[in-house]
């Protein structure tokens, strides 16, 4: 019976030492190696194949799941957007709006471990039909207006119609004030043939209560969406016509969008907005559909 004790004994301290040594492991870091950063492979409108070099187990003995690759756009610290996924190291991605700039990283994971994210990339999808240029005119983002000027080119081998255009400048309404004039101060095809809507989306407010409940208790239910929450939304410029050849313009549009009572606005968090720097550059952050199909621009690129 001593001996029997002994045994249990030896046996549930190598029990418990294998299990520190296993939570020790998963401490100590990834249990895959860093995948290569992503390199293109192939680049076309609406379609972009990239390779990598793939993760490998760390130590011995290796796992034997498959390794699922993530296909990942940085965002901020520790944050990413996904944009598609595979077991192999290699994929095509085919939602991609074409000629828009990303920075692109790959993670690999198992069920058993996961790796770093590898190094990032800089890409831009190749051109489709059309693209946006821009030219940022105001050099105080804080002050008590939005002013560039936007062109679109066709970039394609076909006629354009701007009729079948809609171009989205991307913005946040800081404190939840959606109050916003757009004026169109000078266009080279004319102002007149450029129409603007704003749209924007404030947070969607909570279910009503059920037939039956309790009243509103008092004090009064705190307000949703709380006051003073930024309310994305966009400025829509479409065209009553025109017709762009391959490679031509539609000329310089110059806008200026302000508060109805002109107090500050703060464009740093606007999606669309960029640094002014004197220098005509495409905006990939301003979208634009042709036909209701994305042909340029991603208001969450890199």
């Amino acid at each position: 019976m001593r001996a029997r004790r002994v045994t249990a004994a030896a046996a549930v301290a190598g029990l418990l030492s294998l299990l520190a040594v296993t939570a020790a492991r998963a401490a100590d870091g990834p249990a895959l190696t860093t995948p290569g950063a992503p390199a293109v492979v192939a680049n076309e409108p609406h379609q972009l194949t990239l390779a990598w070099t793939p993760s490998t187990w760390v130590g011995e003995p290796g796992g034997t799941e498959p390794i699922t690759y993530e296909v990942l756009v940085p965002l901020g610290p520790n944050t990413y957007r996904g944009l598609g996924s595979t077991q192999t190291p290699s994929i095509t991605l085919a939602a991609l709006p074409p000629g828009t700039e990303y920075q692109v990283a790959i993670q690999a994971h198992t069920l058993g471990g996961y790796s770093d994210t590898s190094a990032t990339t800089d890409l831009r999808t190749a051109y489709g039909r059309a693209k946006v240029s821009y030219l940022n005119l105001d050099w105080a983002p804080t002050d008590n207006q939005v002013h560039f000027v936007a062109q679109v080119v066709n970039t394609g081998t076909q006629p354009l119609d701007l009729r079948t255009v809609r171009m989205d400048y991307h913005l946040t309404f800081e404190g939840g004030n959606t109050s916003l004039v757009t004026e169109c101060d000078w266009a080279a095809l004319g102002c007149d043939r450029v129409q603007r809507q704003l749209f924007y989306f404030p947070p969607p407010a909570p279910p009503p209560p059920p037939p039956g409940s309790s009243p509103t208790p008092v004090p009064t239910a705190t307000r949703y969406p709380v006051p003073g929450t930024p309310v994305p939304g966009h400025v829509r410029l479409t065209f009553t016509g025109g017709t762009l050849a391959p490679g031509e313009s539609s000329g310089p549009i110059q806008l200026r969008f302000h508060r109805q009572n002109w107090t500050a606005v703060d464009e740093r968090d606007d999606p669309s907005w960029r640094a002014a720097t004197g220098v005509w550059a495409d905006n990939s952050r301003i979208t634009l559909d042709v036909d209701g199909v994305r042909e340029f621009g991603d208001q969450y690129a890199g």
